[in-house]
């Protein structure tokens, strides 16, 4: 996996991100296939995920 300095903070992050948004009700409800996503991410060398809180579903 290529890795990238995040900014000036001397921390290496891959240069491929996971995005949660596709996760949960508003995607794939299916929780233990997320789990694997996560996992086959990770076992890949991704160590960059993105949760931004917009991606929580709220029917508000």
């Amino acid at each position: 996996m290529r890795m990238r300095k995040l900014g000036r903070t001397g921390i290496d992050v891959s240069a491929y991100c996971l995005g949660t948004m596709v996760f949960g009700k508003m995607g794939n409800p299916d929780h233990d296939d997320c789990v694997r996503m996560i996992h086959r991410a990770l076992d890949a060398g991704v160590n960059f995920v993105d949760t931004a809180d917009v991606y929580g579903y709220s029917e508000t």
